[in-house]
């Protein structure tokens, strides 16, 4: 934009400089009436001429009023995208936005773009997830956007926020807010909006936990007592700790981890895994089930395990083996 701005001026330079050479040249004008014949022909200000010309200098004239028109518009257009343009792009790319963000459905919402929510950002964006990024920051809302994410500037504890970021038709809410009141205060928000949604939220101090189970979340997570634990087990089972680390994500192996629910009317309702023969069948191995009816973990399932809708399935195999499981725990209605 400066580049254009830049030629279109060197070019009225110009047409400034030549134009009262042809009139010199066409109407033997002096050099003082051929500048004034100029300006009044490229402003198109309407004064009359110095004196009448010749056809020759009609079409001079109209030359150079096409000339000057046209590089007058390329300079104001310049100059108004120059000093307009950035607002405009900031404006239209915020409605764009915000329109992608109505028409989510089942997404996440992170609150919170700090040094936990971008790692849970880039997670969420590895697997192909739709989520939506509140962060009232502009430099972290920068970087989000810059990654390109869906981006919502504001307050994540503020129910107008979260409303804004869908989080009534969320799937699930990180609350990664810096402290513990926020992500408290966030965690109850969204409770109050979303009775179904999954809330996952981070918590520095011990004392906190129980109040952010009693406002609504599912878990609870403390970074540094997490990664605590995670260093003492690689010093323990450091071969141990890598291998769970690749398959949990994916990363290197063939084989991952993965949950799938049973849904109502497929295949695995209401069958054991031995009657379904879901290891050769799928390639894939049911290492642990969540029954739906107790929440309770059987992590020792064998043939003789009922699958009933609404279990979860903890599943270990190729994406390949674990899409076969997909489609048979899938509805057939």
């Amino acid at each position: 934009m400066h580049r254009r701005i830049v030629i279109s001026v060197t070019l009225l330079v110009l047409l400034l400089a030549l134009a009262p050479v042809g009139y010199m040249t066409i109407e033997h004008m002096s050099y003082t009436e051929a500048l004034y014949m100029t300006v009044i022909t490229i402003t198109t200000v309407g004064f009359r001429e110095v004196r009448p010309l010749s056809t020759a200098g009609m079409y001079f004239t109209i030359l150079v009023i096409l000339t000057g028109v046209f590089n007058l518009f390329f300079i104001i257009s310049g100059l108004i995208s120059y000093t307009f343009g950035e607002a405009l792009r900031e404006i239209f790319g915020r409605r764009r936005m915000d329109l992608r963000i109505r028409k989510l459905r089942d997404h996440h919402v992170v609150c919170g773009f700090g040094r936990v929510g971008e790692v849970v950002c880039d997670t969420l964006a590895e697997a192909g997830a739709d989520f939506v990024v509140i962060e009232r920051d502009p430099a972290r809302l920068v970087l989000a956007q810059e990654k390109g994410y869906l981006c919502l500037e504001g307050d994540a504890t503020s129910t107008e926020t979260l409303v804004n970021a869908g989080v009534g038709r969320a799937r699930g809410v990180v609350c990664a807010l810096e402290n513990d009141a926020d992500n408290l205060f966030t965690t109850l928000s969204a409770r109050s909006l979303n009775q179904e949604v999954i809330i996952v939220t981070r918590c520095v101090s011990r004392d906190s936990v129980d109040k952010l189970l009693y406002a609504g979340a599912d878990r609870v997570i403390s970074p540094y007592t997490l990664s605590g634990k995670r260093m003492a087990t690689f010093l323990l089972k450091p071969s141990v700790f890598d291998y769970l680390d690749l398959v949990a994500h994916g990363i290197s192996l063939d084989y991952r981890l993965e949950e799938l629910e049973v849904e109502e009317g497929s295949e695995l309702a209401g069958r054991t895994i031995g009657e379904m023969d879901i290891r050769v069948r799928t390639g894939a191995l049911v290492v642990a089930v969540r029954k739906a009816a107790d929440g309770r973990f059987d992590t020792r399932p064998d043939k003789d395990t009922r699958l009933d809708a609404g279990d979860l399935l903890i599943a270990l195999g190729t994406p390949r083996d674990l899409s076969n499981l997909e489609n048979m725990s899938a509805s057939r209605r």
